[in-house]
């Protein structure tokens, strides 16, 4: 080969493992949500594939089943790709720096990779390249098994909060199940424990759920579980204690709402889902007045006390909700949550990670 082209070959090797360690730094290293498009391009084609299979199975338990693979096989698959990717970027710089045949650079980068040392290059700068290329391929099987136990830890936290409030909030998880437990136990007027480790866990989600996006699809033990549904539910709750329900203004319940608002917020700006930030309180929300005139004669019918304006009341809930409105259904849609009231049950878009930024976006009717 010509010289010009000897240094092309070396430059587009040399960028592909440049990409490699770019994606898996900002992946697993980084300590803050940026969006990968490598990693991000991996995981779109991967849950494509599993989209068609669950297509096919006739329960959602069954789609629950293959959904559940989707985040731990993609995580897997990843570190995978990029050692493929390692092997042909030092397959292009061998080749490029007088390797005699394609044959033998792969034997020299698979031996390399792997540090199988069964092929010796036999000069200098093909040395070089042996033990950077062996180097790498440890760093990046060792980042997985570092981070394995790191990405379990913050989902085992995230499900202990989200198991308890079926205690709380029944299964699938409603405002209205848990503002009628609280009431007859007594504790209606007196929840600012929930709202207090609501905070803290979303909190916790939304630096965990950016910083590991994978995460987010990581389903939970049971089928009709979800951390989406679970915020969802306690979100609302929140919303109808400070709007609808007769008694003391609750400052924790709102915290717990803008706590939950910030984080979803935050959790959709990283998968590139379109909402507003500063929505007005006037704006369309998905839930008809109809659906909360219909929880609110529940409420009524097990004696929990509501305000008398209802016309106040239900501008005040919409004021709440649509700071969180389009992000919970879109995040739902995502993650192919369980179904679950004022979440799930309305979330007809089926998203799955987008690749550029900017590419898609929703707008409220």
């Amino acid at each position: 080969m010509s010289f010009a082209l000897d240094v092309l070959v070396v430059s587009a090797g040399a960028l592909l493992v440049v990409v490699v360690l770019d994606s898996a730094v900002r992946t697993f290293v980084l300590p803050r949500g940026v969006p990968v498009l490598y990693s991000r391009l991996v995981f779109t084609l991967v849950r494509r594939v599993f989209n068609m299979v669950a297509s096919r199975m006739g329960t959602y338990e069954a789609r629950d089943r293959v959904m559940a693979l989707y985040a731990p096989f993609t995580l897997v698959l990843l570190p995978f790709t990029w050692l493929v990717l390692v092997v042909g970027g030092y397959m292009l710089m061998s080749r490029g720096l007088g390797v005699s045949s394609w044959r033998t650079a792969f034997d020299e980068s698979g031996s390399s990779v792997l540090t199988l040392g069964f092929v010796h290059p036999g000069d200098v700068p093909g040395m070089a390249l042996a033990f950077s290329e062996a180097a790498i391929g440890l760093f990046l099987l060792t980042l997985l098994i570092a981070y394995l136990p790191t990405i379990y830890s913050a989902f085992s936290r995230r499900e202990l909060l989200v198991a308890h409030l079926e205690a709380r909030a029944g299964s699938p998880p409603s405002a209205f199940d848990l503002l009628r437990r609280a009431h007859l136990i007594e504790k209606l007027h007196d929840l600012d424990d929930l709202w207090v480790s609501w905070q803290l866990w979303f909190a916790e989600l939304e630096e965990t759920h950016t910083s590991l996006g994978a995460l987010a699809f990581f389903r939970s033990p049971k089928p009709d579980r979800s951390w989406v549904t679970a915020a969802g539910a306690v979100l609302d709750a929140a919303a109808l204690v400070n709007s609808t329900i007769e008694g003391p203004w609750q400052p924790m319940a709102a915290l717990c709402v803008r706590s939950g608002f910030t984080a979803l917020r935050s959790i959709a700006d990283f998968f590139d889902i379109d909402n507003d930030h500063d929505p007005a309180p006037t704006d369309r929300i998905s839930i008809a007045r109809d659906e909360w005139e219909d929880v609110c004669r529940q409420l009524t019918a097990v004696g929990v006390p509501l305000k008398e304006d209802r016309d106040q009341a239900w501008r005040d809930f919409a004021g709440w909700r649509v700071n969180y409105d389009v992000v919970l259904i879109r995040l739902a849609g995502l993650t192919m949550a369980p179904y679950a009231m004022w979440s799930s049950d309305r979330s007809i878009y089926r998203a799955t990670p987008l690749i550029p930024r900017g590419s898609r976006r929703w707008r409220r009717d």
